[in-house]
């Protein structure tokens, strides 16, 4: 057996051996590999390491531990050792599955993001109710969840974008992208509004889009700011007075 050597973090957690140069191990672990994407197993990145759905749901509870962590008490101030014991996974398996927090963050985020646009999208499915009902439920449903202490794990975007947006750049695509693709959502139901004529025919709906979604990031700071939901009730009764023909 080949020799595989391991180094610490400064969180003290192991680093496990990392492939270099092919020998036999690497190439039963690369036969492996192919396999598992043959089964539908799992596949990480680096290692070329197959692992199966007990070990991915592991992967899984560490970023749904890391998504609460840091809703509740920020990027910086979530250590590694905090999220795997939250995780209930075993220390020195971080590595298999996340090259550096920053990977972690990354793979967090877009995590966030895949979950929440499949909400938003779930909302804005219901054709039986016109577009500006859809949209304002989409707006009633971030205040509800938003204006909480906790949050429940669903005020991410906000609780990250300016603290990240500097440190990380990695966490700031997936933020980018994660945004992005929320005004998106978001103009393209203002277009569906226009067409059943319960939303103004607007001229540029991804500008409104944006528009609105800076309006809502901003009223969730201001309501973490001063322990208050006004800033919310106020964002969402402008929102309706601009979405509503006259």
């Amino acid at each position: 057996m080949i020799p595989r050597s391991s180094a610490k973090d400064k969180d003290g957690l192991t680093i496990p051996w990392q492939p270099g140069v092919p020998g036999d191990a690497d190439a039963i672990a690369g036969i492996g590999g192919r396999l598992a994407i043959a089964l539908g197993l799992g596949l990480d990145d680096w290692s070329n390491t197959w692992y199966g759905p007990v070990m991915l749901d592991a992967r899984e509870n560490i970023l749904d531990a890391g998504q609460r962590a840091v809703a509740h008490k920020g990027w910086a101030a979530v250590g590694l050792t905090e999220i795997l014991g939250a995780a209930g996974v075993p220390k020195g398996s971080f590595y298999h599955w996340f090259a550096s927090k920053d990977a972690f963050g990354e793979a967090m985020l877009q995590a966030y993001f895949a979950t929440y646009l499949a909400e938003m999208d779930a909302t804005f499915a219901h054709e039986d109710e016109t577009a500006v009902r859809r949209l304002m439920d989409y707006w009633q449903g971030w205040r509800r969840t938003q204006s909480l202490n906790d949050c429940e794990g669903k005020c991410l975007a906000v609780k990250l974008g300016a603290e990240v947006a500097d440190l990380s750049e990695p966490m700031r695509r997936a933020l980018e992208q994660g945004t992005g693709a929320i005004v998106e959502r978001i103009a393209a139901m203002l277009e569906a509004g226009a067409i059943d004529g319960s939303v103004v025919a607007f001229r540029d709906s991804k500008a409104v889009a944006q528009s609105l979604y800076g309006l809502w990031v901003g009223a969730s700071v201001l309501t973490k700011i001063h322990r208050d939901p006004t800033p919310m009730d106020d964002a969402l009764a402008h929102t309706e007075r601009v979405l509503r023909p006259a």
